[in-house]
């Protein structure tokens, strides 16, 4: 529908039932309809609507625009409001915009991927203009991302998503100027933008990435731990810290390469002096279960008759920024004066793809595209000038001149999305694997990502679980904090403590600065040591569990790390600080103090159903105040040797023998972890973890069901789905919770099994359940 005032026009489509695209034009005319976020089929989609006298509804919202102010509302099916424009919902000023919503009193924001600031953004005020902010604290903006994506929750028609597909620089204030008014606005570019209606924080952040794309599955080599440090001088010292990892039998899967593995700092280039055989060296690791991740940064040296070969060939093919005047622009970075790609052009990305063919022929496996914000050194700005000028000519764009004005907040991502399709070229069958530091909403199609050059300090430990976690709620499921800090050196207590919670981050990577002391697991002796081993140990043991959410996240969006609200939405109003408390999926909670400096005891507040103590099986203590049904209370004293986490009641929790590295096949039975509870569930996903063959059937899926009866449980799997065949022959089974004596059965034969009473468990082991079938646990 259209509704016309004036000269202004505001054009709303329902894309689906529960999502409406929003245009307004102001003069009248629309500008293009093209976007760098969501695609053109999607953009394109559209469902039968009702009309009404101002308004329509689908299938789930009802739609109204009061003529008189062109005033847009949005309710559910009852009529509870949604959204509601403010009385004067849009203001101009030449180019610039401000769009005003009413801003109810209990509602609550987040999103915005991992800008700065309160967990929850009400009350707070950001600019999305993506910024090298290195050293940053815990109220700088703006930083690395521009995501103008969030997601409300608490009003009368539950959740919903509001996302600006605007890549200009844009802003969002939520309550901080104008009490009780959410606003948001950009200073040129169109006015169009996306309301998606929940009810739950899950429907909305499964259709926004609905909207602008899922990320692809990554190698399971990228779940596993990852070791990095700025820099790693020689191949000798990288080799040295590979033997140690494995000598002290840390788990690890990665070591990455930052600047000072090529030459002279310049992209796609080696120091053939300290790196003298960058294949052999990734060959040598790769045999013992290490992959190398190498930066390439988008930069590339400014060096005419050098004999540089990206430099000559970008060069040839007209593919780097041109000043106002038509010259080429320059300007000082790692590698000193430096060119940069036009990477808005199909043509400048296919190029620039095409430059990894000997670094992925050496067996690189992956790559990190940092300093993309684009960060230029020597300049107050921290980037290039607004006038540079940018070449549009890809997808359903028009082809076009543009200024970095309106391009650089989608620089790192068509920096990344170039990198990822040229690795997808190089090696067609394979995942790639591409961290990026900057990027737009969308971005999660190419890359995964990291909340940048954090500092040392608990203040950081506690700002990075809140990063990670609006990050997941921003489409990037995909995302991890450089674990220790940055900048500054963490205390020996610190490390250990963020590597605990590390483990149960989607990217489980330590990184430091070469002024930064060292942070490899052993740096601060034996004991600490044992505790970081162990928490890496435990991410390896729950890899079957984190890799079937690494496959539901690429189907469904939703993330791996969640706030408990996603799936517990009654844990809002909980009483417990819950500012550092997050799920690994709906059934693992992670509940470390919300001061997590302080030694303190602290009350965790535990969704109603039931929970289980991870570490002993036993079921958790219950100490909510009487007659409370939503939430239950454990009370916990801060140790260095115990990380609090809780699985629900109604878990069927997968995990295997203990590895080195995931590309080592587990010796032994997959284990069941079973959690009686209502709902009692779990998945099993498995693939070869590293082609494209899971896309074509080659993958194992199957769900695993129990069912609570008077004299015990029955224990039911269905059958699978797809042809690949698992490591395991021979599952092992607990039984947590379990009281008494027993016996266990399938297709009435007994089956051998033990019990522990003190640690109420009963366990038994089962041949491989390739196709439906029902064991019986069952009390004398």
């Amino acid at each position: 529908m259209e509704a016309r005032l004036g000269a202004a026009v505001v054009r709303v489509t329902a894309i689906t039932d529960a999502i409406l695209r929003i245009r307004i034009a102001p003069d009248g005319t629309f500008p293009e309809d093209a976007s760098w976020a969501v695609a053109k089929d999607v953009r394109n989609r559209s469902v039968a609507v009702a009309p009404s006298a101002n308004g329509f509804a689908t299938q789930s919202l009802r739609v109204s625009i009061d003529p008189a102010t062109l005033r847009v509302t949005v309710s559910d099916l009852d009529g509870k409001i949604i959204s509601e424009d403010a009385a004067t919902p849009l203001r101009t000023e030449g180019a610039a915009f401000t769009l005003r919503k009413a801003m109810p009193v209990r509602e609550r924001y987040y999103g915005l991927g991992d800008k700065t600031g309160p967990f929850d953004r009400r009350g707070a005020s950001y600019v999305l203009w993506n910024t090298d902010a290195w050293g940053y604290g815990s109220a700088t903006d703006p930083t690395y991302k521009a995501i103008p994506f969030f997601i409300a929750t608490g009003g009368a028609g539950g959740s919903y998503g509001l996302f600006l597909d605007n890549s200009w620089r844009s802003w969002f204030d939520f309550g901080h100027r104008e009490d009780r008014t959410l606003a948001f606005g950009s200073e040129n570019g169109p006015i169009d933008y996306y309301l998606i209606a929940g009810p739950s924080t899950a429907d909305v952040t499964r259709r926004y990435t609905d909207l602008t794309g899922k990320a692809p599955l990554v190698p399971q080599w990228g779940l596993g731990f990852q070791q990095s440090r700025y820099s790693y001088m020689s191949d000798a010292e990288v080799r040295e810290v590979a033997g140690r990892l494995r000598q002290e039998r840390v788990p690890t899967d990665v070591l990455w390469l930052d600047i000072d593995y090529q030459d002279r700092n310049r992209p796609f280039t080696t120091n053939k002096t300290t790196f003298p055989d960058i294949a052999g060296l990734a060959r040598d690791l790769k045999k013992d279960g290490v992959q190398l991740v190498a930066i390439t940064d988008l930069h590339i040296a400014n060096a005419p008759d050098q004999g540089y070969a990206p430099y000559d060939s970008g060069d040839a093919g007209g593919h780097f920024l041109r000043n106002p005047d038509g010259s080429r622009y320059i300007a000082p970075v790692w590698p000193g004066p430096s060119v940069f790609p036009d990477f808005t052009r199909a043509d400048t990305r296919r190029w620039w793809g095409d430059l990894y063919k000997d670094f992925a022929d050496a067996g690189i496996a992956g790559f990190w595209n940092d300093m993309n914000e684009p960060a230029i050194f020597q300049t107050p700005t921290k980037t290039m000038p607004l006038d540079i000028v940018h070449r549009i000519a890809t997808d359903d764009f028009a082809a076009r001149d543009a200024s970095h004005a309106e391009t650089h907040n989608i620089y790192g991502m068509e920096n990344a999305r170039a990198t990822f399709e040229g690795l997808q070229r190089l090696r067609p069958d394979e995942r790639p694997f591409v961290m990026t530091r900057a990027t737009y909403a969308g971005g999660q199609r190419y890359g995964v990502t990291w909340t940048g050059d954090n500092s040392s300090t608990w203040d950081h430990l506690k700002l990075s679980v809140q990063q990670l976690l609006n990050l997941g709620l921003s489409g990037f499921s995909y995302s991890g904090a450089d674990i220790g800090g940055f900048t500054g050196g963490p205390s020996p207590d610190l490390l250990t403590r963020w590597m605990q919670i590390g483990a149960f981050t989607p990217v489980f990577r330590v990184h430091a600065a070469n002024n930064a002391p060292r942070t490899e697991p052993w740096v601060d002796g034996p004991d600490h040591l044992a505790l970081r081993r162990r928490a890496v140990e435990e991410r390896y043991r729950l890899m079957p569990y984190f890799y079937g959410l690494a496959e539901l996240n690429s189907r469904t969006g939703d993330p791996i790390m969640r706030p408990v609200f996603y799936d517990y939405p009654a844990m809002q109003s909980a009483g417990c600080d819950q500012s550092m408390t997050f799920t690994v999926g709906k059934d693992l909670l992670v509940a470390p103090s919300g001061k997590p400096e302080s030694l303190q005891t602290y009350d965790v507040c535990l969704p109603a159903g039931g929970w289980y103590d991870y570490w002993s099986g036993l079921p958790a203590k219950d100490e909510a105040p009487k007659g409370e049904t939503r939430f239950t209370i454990a009370k916990e004293t801060p140790r260095l040797d115990r990380l609090p986490v809780f699985v629900r009641a109604g878990t069927i929790l997968p995990r295997q023998p203990l590895v080195q590295s995931t590309s080592e096949t587990p010796q032994g039975p997959l284990s069941l972890d079973i959690y009686p509870g209502a709902d009692c569930r779990g998945e099993l996903y498995l693939d070869d973890g590293r082609t494209l063959g899971h896309l074509k059937g080659q993958y194992l899926r199957q769900t695993v069901r129990c069912t609570l009866t008077g004299d015990g449980l029955r224990i039911a799997f269905d059958k699978r789905q797809g042809d690949y065949a698992p490591w395991w022959k021979d599952i092992a089974v607990t039984v947590h919770g379990w009281d008494g004596d027993g016996q266990v059965s399938a297709r009435g034969k007994t089956l051998r099994h033990d019990r522990d009473a003190a640690a109420k468990t009963i366990r038994f082991t089962l041949p491989d359940q390739q196709r439906a079938a029902e064991i019986r646990v069952t009390r004398r």
